[in-house]
């Protein structure tokens, strides 16, 4: 596996921050220019050629969070060709667009933009955006846009050199969407007019060999097409299709779709909020409605059909529609669900069993499943086959820590109608008013929109959309305003604003707007004091916008206004306008505009954090731990500390050495971003000691001891040994058996257990058991007397002992007469001695070593052992 060098990027191993939604795959890169030199070398030996084709092959590029890599997936072969690891890039997510030759790359980290050949493996450009959510980068074919939501412009770049095309094509601030349908006509909604237009590009101007276009040559993209799909502030969501677009709209409940022209409105029956996959395949048009677990299948003719994705919980991604059936995965188990037309289950693709984010995208004429967070992913033809991709189908060098037991399922929530909005307030402008508030409790189901009555007109507006001017009014008349939410249990109870009268004299917004992103977490926005033309200005009301919503941010009588840590999400982008109200409580227009800022503070602590022992290395602890939640920035290390030992890592282990041998110690870790070192998670790491051994028991027979014992191994990794006489055995940490023993011989036995952390012994006494054996002679054969048995005369005799084994008269220091039984030790080779005992001849050069007077020999052929006379049982002496 080819593995990169992460040079451009800053940080190291940050978590994944929260999830959104964006076509393709959630991929990590660092040095593009590195990568691609790695995958050239990593391509299976192909040249630029062959690259070419293999990359029209059904490929789709899939990312794995937990190895940090890029995978090639062949949709015809269902096999990884390409794997790409990209070093302390774990968990950073980036936005993947791609085409047959191009792959375009956004890191929401840091905004980097890069633009790859994947027809020569070669990077052609890069260039930087803001980081965070609120920019999205498009592709087909020849052509490429970057959409920036926040500030509504959509600008065209050529998709080699990333250089701009023309001029770019400017919306109201919090557009959505942002995805080409199959004619290559770029879509975008707009929810504060409520419309959905189209964007045709610009043909690239002509290259000059080794040289990219100038910027602004050539024409520019145009806005050719508009359709009224809402009402204005409704929240909508957008889905490209073959030839055209659909558009639901959250607010009301129902799905537009857009075809040659034509518009046509089919109501749903939601009780919450639904959602579209990006793009969608088919004339049918799928909303699933998470909430409540259903599917809503919208066909060409407005005909709506609705079915139920077994299972529990609101984790289910955009059903997606592919070769007849309709995809929609439950990413708490990782499993996807496969429905007919009629939305009868057909098929169930086993996952993971484990939470985690799905990826649902057609590609060259399959639909890729994969599963960042999981070894595996799914490829599925256009006749519904599935097969199964190890996206880890090669070794890597180490392993992955044990899976974390999945947390228990939290308690469900009480379900009802939602609460009263907080802080509704209203600023008369002219012939208008500008109605704000703060969001209702939704308690337990997720608020679907909000309606604002008042002067005789009633107004729905998405759930996101928290401001909303309301024309039409009559200056001099006092007005007040009432706003409820609704959610899937009904409507909760209504908030009325401050009363407000219409005039035309009404005060300048401020002349611009200035954001800045604070590490503690704040957003301070300034701006010049306003004209109050006359009048004075009693208060300033900021609005924050990101894509698709307009909220209010607050309120504030100084020329500046700081959003509190936590109100703003992290990591994603924010712009602000201004609006000035002056004391009579007319409000003027909002001002221009602010930069784009992307809220951060220090990283939470880190979670699941484990200690273990090391088992092979004395005075070491070994620490693991889930990544920290980034909160805007990119976490750039963990600072460890172990029993005081302090380390900075950039990925989620540590192993920490020198320290004392069964030491417990504490260990906390915490991650660093940009806004500096977060709250630290805290546990206690032990490690290895000595082992202790118990004797639970021990026996004999003549040769042999057998021990019993019981080791603690101290954390560690035991082996163990047994010594008994001289002799020594190793093997079972339960039991040894030290054999070739002296028989009737008591013996100390040690045993001793080891490891990394030293030696453990324990002492215990065993006698073997004694041996015996019988003196014995015989006249021979045929009266043959070959020795003398039972003379009892002086000198000389059958059965003599002697100090040495050979037959030598001045050594010999007794007999024994037949039949007497001698204690045995130990054997010995000497002289050869025959003897006839019962008629049968014995004969032998083995001498016995025997008890008497004192430890003397007598030979084999004259004693008979007992329990089989082997000679073999005893040892050698």
């Amino acid at each position: 596996m080819a593995t990169i060098e992460d040079v451009a990027h800053t940080g190291a191993e940050p978590a994944a921050p929260r999830r959104s939604r964006m076509r393709g795959g959630m991929v990590t890169v660092g040095t593009v220019a590195a990568l691609l030199a790695a995958m050239g070398l990593t391509v299976l030996g192909l040249g630029a050629a062959d690259n070419a084709v293999a990359n029209y092959d059904a490929a789709s590029w899939l990312w794995s969070t937990g190895r940090s890599e890029l995978a090639r997936v062949n949709g015809v072969t269902a096999r990884v060709d390409t794997r790409v690891e990209v070093p302390g890039a774990r968990r950073h997510p980036m936005q993947v667009t791609q085409t047959d030759r191009l792959l375009i790359l956004r890191d929401l980290h840091t905004g980097r933009v890069s633009a790859l050949d994947l027809a020569t493996l070669q990077i052609t450009a890069t260039t930087p955006t803001t980081p965070g959510l609120g920019v999205n980068v498009v592709l087909h074919e020849e052509t490429a846009f970057v959409v920036d939501a926040v500030q509504g412009i959509v600008r065209q770049l050529d998709p080699r050199s990333l250089t701009p095309v023309g001029e770019p094509v400017r919306y109201p601030p919090g557009i959505t969407g942002g995805a080409f349908d199959g004619a290559g006509r770029l879509w975008i909604a707009v929810p504060s007019e409520g419309t959905v237009s189209a964007i045709t590009a610009a043909a690239l101007p002509a290259r000059t060999t080794g040289t990219a276009p100038s910027p602004g040559a050539g024409l520019s993209p145009k806005q050719v097409e508009t359709y009224d799909v809402a009402e204005p502030a409704h929240e909508l969501v957008l889905s490209t299709m073959d030839d055209g677009v659909a558009v639901l709209d959250r607010t009301s409940a129902s799905l537009v779709t857009v075809r040659a022209g034509q518009t046509r409105r089919a109501k749903l029956t939601m009780s919450g909020p639904g959602t579209l996959p990006a793009r969608t395949s088919g004339p049918r048009v799928p909303v699933t409605v998470p909430g409540e677990r259903r599917v809503h299948v919208v066909a060409e003719d407005g005909q709506v059909r609705q079915f139920t994705v077994p299972g529990s919980g609101t984790a289910l991604s955009p059903a997606v529609a592919w070769a007849g059936r309709f995809y929609c995965g439950d990413e708490t188990t990782g499993t996807v669900y496969s429905f007919d037309a009629d939305g009868k289950l057909v098929d169930t693709v086993p996952g993971t069993g484990s939470a985690g984010p799905l990826e649902l995208e057609v590609r060259e004429n399959h639909l890729f499943i994969n599963a960042p967070n999981a070894a595996t992913a799914r490829v599925v033809d256009d006749h519904n086959q599935v097969r199964e991709v190890n996206k880890y189908a090669n070794d890597v060098l180490g392993g992955d820590p044990p899976p974390v037991a999945p947390s228990p399922p939290p308690k469900k929530p009480r379900v009802g109608k939602p609460g009263a909005p907080r802080a509704v307030t209203a600023a008369a402008g002219n012939a208008s008013a500008r109605v704000s508030w703060r969001p209702a409790a939704a308690n337990g189901a997720e608020i679907s929109r909000y309606v604002v009555e008042g002067a005789g007109q009633r107004h729905e507006v998405g759930a996101n959309q928290r401001a909303v001017e309301i024309t039409g009014l009559t200056n001099g008349e006092t007005y007040t305003f009432s706003v409820h939410a609704v959610n899937a249990k009904g409507d909760g109870p209504a908030r009325r604003s401050n009363p407000v009268t219409p005039t035309a004299a009404v005060p300048d917004p401020p002349a611009a707007v200035t954001a800045e992103a604070r590490p503690d977490g704040t957003v301070r926005v300034t701006w010049p004091a306003a004209n109050g033309q006359g009048n004075t200005i009693a208060k300033y009301a900021v609005t924050a916008t990101s894509a698709g919503t307009n909220a209010p941010a607050g309120e504030s009588t100084k020329t500046e206004l700081v959003v509190a840590a936590g109100e703003l999400e992290y990591g994603t982008q924010y712009a602000f306008t201004v609006v000035s109200v002056n004391d009579k409580g007319a409000g003027s227009a909002a001002s221009p505009v602010s930069n784009t800022v992307v809220p951060f503070a220090p990283p939470a602590a880190p979670t699941e954090l484990r200690a273990s022992t090391v088992a092979d290395r004395p005075g070491t602890g070994a620490v693991q731990w889930a990544p920290a939640v980034e909160n805007g920035r990119p976490v750039t290390k963990y600072l460890v500390d172990v029993g005081g030992r302090t380390s900075e890592v950039t990925d989620t282990r540590a192993t920490v050495g020198g320290l004392g041998d069964g030491q417990s110690v504490a260990v906390k870790v915490k991650a660093v971003n940009e806004a500096g070192p977060g709250p630290e998670a805290t546990t206690t790491a032990r490690t290895v000691a000595a082992p202790r051994v118990t004797v639970t028991g021990s026996s004999a027979d003549a040769t042999s001891v057998t021990v019993t014992f019981t080791v603690d191994a101290g954390g560690g990794k035991a082996t163990c040994s047994a010594t008994a006489g001289g002799k020594t055995v190793a093997g079972s940490c339960a039991s040894l058996r030290v054999t070739g023993l002296t028989p009737g011989t008591a013996y100390a036995v040690t045993v001793t257990a080891t490891n990394a952390a030293g030696k453990g012994t324990a002492d215990r006494t065993q006698s073997t058991d004694p041996l015996y054996g019988i003196a014995t002679c015989n006249n021979g054969p045929s009266g043959d007397q070959r020795t003398y048995c039972n003379a009892d005369v002086s000198g000389r005799n059958g059965n003599e002992i002697f100090s040495v084994p050979r037959q030598d008269d001045p050594k010999q220091v007794g007999w024994a007469r037949p039949g007497t039984r001698l204690k045995a030790y130990c054997r010995i080779q000497g002289e050869n001695v025959d003897s006839w005992i019962y008629n049968n001849q014995k004969q032998s050069t083995w001498w016995v070593r025997v008890e008497y007077s004192g430890r003397n020999y007598i030979p084999w052929a004259w004693l008979n052992l007992e329990g089989g006379d082997t000679i073999t049982v005893l040892p050698t002496c």
